[in-house]
């Protein structure tokens, strides 16, 4: 077959929640089923879609949960070089925008997010198909994305991986992502549940006095203002702005909390503010 990204997708909805069959060779009555099952309709209406665009016709959405269509031709195309069993499936050799496609529609099927903010934020993808979670790991990698290694499940014959890391799940999201809603808003949760230590510093002179009244910490006995971060560029940036209001500051050298946890902090005098008030 001459893959595309829609038949690349198809490929990997097939691999995931498909079948392609047909009748034992015993029976008389002859039938080649291709379908996908799946509870939502967001994906069964976007294999539909690519079904029809790779092959030509449109297979039929039913009240049960299917996409499926009876063509022999079809049945042979596919079934020529690929099997679509659970333990059997592997990717087929495509293009990294193919790739892409694959990757989605496979991970819209099997695939999982899971957000517990501050503690634990996974991508999660199991099969009984060991080679195939090796095959799609190794894949990931070609987008800079690391998975766990494959692992099996205690008393159970059932392979996983996880994605796990801000870095690897902005990169899913920016390469692969999700069509699945609720998957697709698990990830983006999961991205923004990272808290951030990077300060935005503000251009406008009335916000910046109101970041400077926020992040400030006056110290009576000195008359200092201080601030702290744990990212000495936070300070610089501070350091600049301040300057362009001819505002003097300090940065001090890195510091130690009774954490044993790096620190960093910017001092200048009280008096210094009132150039900001000019």
């Amino acid at each position: 077959m001459q893959f595309d990204q829609n038949l690349a997708s198809v490929h990997a909805y097939l691999c995931a929640d498909g079948y392609v069959i047909r009748n034992p060779e015993t029976q008389k009555h002859k039938y080649y089923y291709i379908g996908l099952r799946n509870t939502n309709e967001i994906l069964l209406k976007d294999f539909q879609n690519k079904f029809a665009k790779a092959f030509g016709l449109m297979p039929i959405i039913t009240n049960d949960g299917r996409c499926k269509i009876q063509n022999k031709n079809i049945f042979f195309q596919l079934t020529k070089d690929f099997s679509y069993y659970s333990d059997e499936w592997a990717i087929p050799q495509l293009s990294l925008n193919d790739l892409k496609c694959w990757l989605r529609s496979y991970f819209d099927c099997d695939g999982w997010v899971t957000v517990q903010k501050a503690k634990s934020r996974v991508i999660g993808l199991e099969s009984i198909n060991k080679n195939g979670l090796e095959q799609i790991k190794n894949s990931l990698l070609k987008f800079g994305i690391k998975a766990s290694d494959v692992k099996k499940r205690k008393n159970k014959n059932i392979w996983y991986i996880s994605i796990c890391g801000k870095d690897d799940l902005i990169k899913f999201k920016e390469n692969i992502g999700f069509l699945h809603p609720r998957k697709n808003n698990k990830l983006l949760e999961a991205v923004n549940s990272y808290q951030t230590y990077e300060w935005v510093i503000p251009d406008k002179k009335e916000d910046f006095i109101e970041f400077i009244n926020k992040k400030g910490r006056k110290r009576l006995d000195t008359n200092q203002v201080r601030f702290f971060s744990i990212l000495e560029d936070n300070l610089i940036k501070l350091k600049n702005e301040l300057n362009k209001y001819g505002i003097i500051s300090k940065i001090s050298s890195p510091l130690k909390n009774g954490y044993g946890r790096i620190y960093y902090c910017l001092t200048f005098n009280q008096k210094e503010l009132e150039k900001l008030r000019r």
